[in-house]
């Protein structure tokens, strides 16, 4: 499975990278860093499983804007990010690992991903300069660290591995608006807020027996494009 997802990031870069070459030759791509301070959530679908605490993380990484057209209000937003998600979640007897399901456990998860978003971006400019935008779309999330702190009656450990217990990847959807602003002549900073909404079980049901769990997060989005 592993080995069929990098296939598919190999391939999915090669292609970005040959039309980013394009979208270059006729300056008609963005590129940028960004810093989004973020709230992450496991939720829950089925009972047994309840979340005690979301996590406070940061994601960072690089911005790229493909213009489709050259004005700028027409684009493909994508990028490269790292994002340290996570939540606490509260386990009845019989679900959980195995090796601490025999009686009620609470995890706190903690999992880093990278990350590919993939949105289409509209923007419009105002009179005084400032451009307002939103975007719609996806996003494929990697996990490359998973650690849990597990508490229960019998057990109290920190920082369990637990990297092959979540699902290899993570997809949902993305949704964003904000402003951007002149602060110089190719310099222009952005701030947003951004909501995603994921598709797939984050832990895997055969290694948690717990159902389907979303990861979900609200950011707000800073950056800057040079």
């Amino acid at each position: 499975m592993r080995k069929i997802f990098l296939m598919a990031c190999l391939f999915s870069t090669v292609m970005v990278a040959k039309a980013q070459n394009n979208f270059m030759s006729d300056n008609r791509v963005r590129l940028g860093f960004k810093l989004d301070p973020t709230f992450f959530w496991l939720q829950p679908q089925e009972s047994g499983v309840e979340r005690n605490a979301s996590r406070f993380g940061v994601s960072f990484g690089l911005m790229a804007d493909f213009l489709l057209d050259e004005s700028g209000r027409y684009a493909i937003a994508s990028g490269l990010q790292i994002s340290t998600t996570g939540s606490t979640l509260k386990y009845v007897a019989d679900k959980g690992l195995d090796d601490y399901k025999q009686i009620p456990a609470e995890y706190k998860l903690k999992v880093t991903y990278v990350e590919i978003p993939l949105a289409i971006k509209l923007k419009t400019d105002t009179d005084n300069g400032m451009g307002i935008w939103g975007q719609f779309g996806t996003y494929f999330g990697f996990p490359v660290k998973g650690r849990a702190d597990v508490v229960s009656l019998s057990v109290n450990q920190d920082k369990v591995n637990v990297l092959r217990d979540i699902t290899p990847i993570n997809i949902g959807l993305q949704v964003g608006a904000g402003v951007e602003y002149p602060l110089g002549d190719r310099l222009s900073g952005l701030v947003g807020l951004t909501y995603r909404n994921g598709f797939i079980d984050a832990t895997r049901n055969g290694k948690w027996s717990d159902g389907k769990v979303n990861m979900n997060s609200f950011a707000i989005n800073l950056g800057l494009f040079f």
